[in-house]
């Protein structure tokens, strides 16, 4: 498999969700590709996607601080949405945040939902930034409607 043929990942482990129902392989695509992308940063701690409206579709982490990061990610989302509208610079696609021991990094992705990444302070951003570019393409593809509700539908559950 090469390293962007992400639609035929092989199914993990686990094939059902907590609710003990089938996993479809585009649900599995999802959380593989943000399971991998930890070990593919150095620093990168945690990471979520959450849908357009707020909601936690997928983590890395299988619920440490994802409820909170989600919540974090979706309102600095429509705080920048609202900036971008009342000074007329179009969409938002990126957003950071540098705290004394860390950045938290948001990008759009391309159905309205966006990835959310915690990372230490000693992160290289600009490779962050290139894997997190590669990520947001690649679920960008893969959250099709079915997905996005069938993640949302599996998060509500744990």
């Amino acid at each position: 498999m090469s390293e962007y043929d992400y639609r035929n990942i092989p199914a993990a482990a686990a094939t059902a969700n907590n609710a003990g129902q089938p996993v479809s392989q585009g649900a599995l695509n999802v959380r593989w590709l943000l399971g991998d992308f930890l070990g593919l940063v150095a620093g990168v701690e945690e990471a979520v996607v959450v849908s357009s409206d707020g909601l936690l579709l997928a983590d890395s982490q299988q619920g440490q601080r994802s409820d909170q990061l989600s919540a974090i990610v979706s309102a600095l989302t429509s705080l920048a949405q609202g900036l971008a509208r009342a000074i007329d610079f179009g969409g938002v696609k990126q957003t950071m945040v540098t705290m004394d021991e860390g950045h938290l990094v948001v990008m759009a992705i391309s159905d309205g939902s966006c990835l959310g990444v915690y990372a230490a302070l000693s992160c290289d951003l600009g490779v962050l930034a290139y894997q997190m570019s590669l990520l947001v393409e690649r679920a960008g593809h893969a959250l099709t409607p079915q997905v996005r509700s069938e993640l949302h539908r599996a998060m509500a559950v744990r």
